[in-house]
């Protein structure tokens, strides 16, 4: 069986399709990678991009990707609803075929390590990877934004890195790590009231007793007038979007919001998706090409 990694980087631009570009071109002049999906929000102002390979073309394509970021990225400028503390914020790395959550995990401390001393850029190993319990949780590291970050790392101990320079530079800290498949899911609230959608968002989430594996936050969307309930779902087995949507609806109907819609940011297993998946999550323009499995299938013929 040939061996696949899925990379799925975060980058803090999501406004300047030419910056954008640069960094997708950057990724796709390495022979044998398969760009699979590129989703930016300008709200957010950040991009999530979608690739896989073989193991080693996956980690030089992510680094490349991490080079031409960190050159035309600059944190003391950026502005945006998601959290971030670098040009790459995160670079997730998930076994896919012919590859083991271990293997993936030597793979993500050997990217870090790389970016760390060739590019100076200070890196977090979380998730699988990392070497600490209170880094598995990337809200923890990410904890105080680049801004926060910046004034700690090489004044408190707990917050420099595990590779890289304990200083920042425009370019901020990336954090690395392998990682179980997880599912981007937002919900958006017909309501200006940000209170309302951060109650939500506590309400559901794990770490303040809602479902297990969900992460969430709740957002202004100031171009729109609206806002949003934004999700990672860290295990859709356990709790899929379905679940979490249907209690978003319920909470939201005590404060006499209208739920407007639901969306996936970047690709979904197909064991994910229920049959009445469309109808049911009223997920906005989905695509079949939004399918992790299909689109692979597709690429490696």
């Amino acid at each position: 069986m040939k061996k696949l990694v899925e990379c799925i980087p975060n980058f803090s631009e999501g406004r300047d399709k030419k910056k954008i570009n640069k960094i997708c071109r950057a990724i796709t002049n390495v022979k044998g990678i398969l760009l699979l999906d590129v989703e930016s929000d300008p709200a957010h102002n950040r991009s999530v991009i979608t690739f896989a390979g073989e193991p080693n073309v996956v980690l030089k394509a992510a680094f490349q990707a991490t080079k031409t970021a960190a050159q035309i990225i600059d944190l003391n400028h950026h502005k945006g609803e998601h959290p971030r503390m670098g040009a790459t914020d995160v670079i997730p790395l998930v076994p896919i075929s012919g590859i083991t959550m271990k293997k993936c995990v030597k793979l993500a401390q050997k990217l870090g390590e790389k970016i760390g001393e060739k590019l100076k850029i200070p890196v977090y190993l979380y998730e699988k990877s990392a070497k600490r319990e209170d880094r598995k949780n990337l809200a923890n590291i990410r904890k105080g934004e680049y801004e926060g970050l910046k004034k700690e790392i090489g004044k408190i101990a707990d917050r420099n890195p595990d590779f890289g320079p304990k200083h920042m530079g425009k370019a901020g800290a990336t954090v690395v790590g392998a990682r179980e498949p997880l599912i981007a899911y937002n919900v958006n609230l017909d309501t200006q009231n940000i209170k309302i959608a951060k109650a939500i968002a506590k309400k559901i989430r794990e770490k303040d007793g809602g479902f297990k594996n969900v992460k969430a936050l709740g957002f202004e969307l100031k171009d729109r007038g609206i806002t949003q309930v934004s999700m990672n779902l860290t295990n859709y087995k356990i709790t899929p979007p379905h679940i979490v949507f249907d209690a978003i609806k319920k909470e939201a109907k005590k404060y006499g919001v209208e739920v407007l819609e639901s969306e996936i940011i970047g690709l979904i297993p197909q064991k994910a998706l229920i049959k009445e998946a469309k109808h049911h999550l009223k997920i906005k323009k989905f695509r079949n090409d939004q399918v992790l499995e299909n689109i692979l299938k597709k690429k490696i013929k």
